[in-house]
Formats: C-alpha cells, structure tokens, sequence
C-alpha cells in the first residue's frame, strides 16, 4: 500500500525526530547511510518534504535537515499524502481502476476497513507522537550500527 518513497520518507522523518535538532541538523548523506536508502532519491523526498513545510532545512557548512516544533505537529497522512498524493488511502488494494463502491474488486470489502482504520490512525497521530512511541514503548527505528 506505500510507496517506498512513503516509507522512506516516514523513516527519515522519524530518524530526524530522534537525532537532529535546529542546533544539530543532519545532511542527506548521513541519514541516507544510516537508513540504508539510496542518498539521490533521499535528497530528492527530503527537499519535497522541505518545500511542503514538513521539514525544515538550512544551507551550508553547518547545514542539514531538521523537524522544528511546528513540523514535528504534522500529521503522518498528510505527509504520506505529499509523497504519495491523494488517491493513497483511496486507491484500489488491487490496483485495478475501475474498482469503487458500485463496481468492487474481489478483495474491496475485505480491505476497506482495514484502509480506513489505517488513515483514521495516520491523520490522528503526528509526528512527536510517532517519534514518542519509538522511545516509550521500545519501538525501533533501523539505522546501521557502525555510527
């Protein structure tokens, strides 16, 4: 159901929830290394995401990516949305075009629950909240190891 440009893009939101700050920013190529995500399409998501206003960034030798307090109040579906665009949540499990509520697919009522508990959950938790859940409740984030 996600892109991995929505994976991605979640789990470099989330590594920079728990390692950067406006006073510790962190560069493409250093979260690409330790997400293991090829650093080209990275970049690329990271500046969406800073063009959105999802993410902050700044320019220069002491530059890199950052979430400000305001970021970090976004919602996890509406930066799926950014990345994935709107039909995300609405499209056939499928991928069939012509599937809806008048013409199903064979799976549409076997998932269509389960796709709207899943973006009623994403619209109702941001990103602190994401981020908090990682560290009280022993979730992990994957980096490489050889920091």
């Amino acid at each position: 159901m996600l892109s991995n440009a929505s994976k991605y893009a979640v789990k470099a939101m989330l590594f920079l929830m728990l390692h950067a700050t406006d006073k510790n920013k962190i560069g493409a190529k250093v979260i690409a290394k330790e997400l293991d995500i090829p650093e080209p399409f990275l970049a690329k998501l990271l500046q969406q995401l800073v063009r959105s206003q999802f993410l902050s960034s700044t320019k220069g030798p002491k530059g890199g990516f950052y979430i400000s307090k305001e970021n970090a109040q976004n919602n996890v579906c509406d930066i799926l949305t950014v990345i994935d665009g709107q039909e995300l949540f609405n499209e056939c499990f499928m991928k069939l075009d012509k599937c809806d509520e008048q013409n199903p697919c064979p799976v549409h009522y076997i998932v269509a629950d389960f796709k709207e508990s899943l973006y009623k959950k994403f619209k109702a938790q941001n990103l602190k909240q994401f981020a908090e859940e990682i560290d009280v409740n022993t979730k992990f984030l994957e980096v490489k190891t050889d920091r």
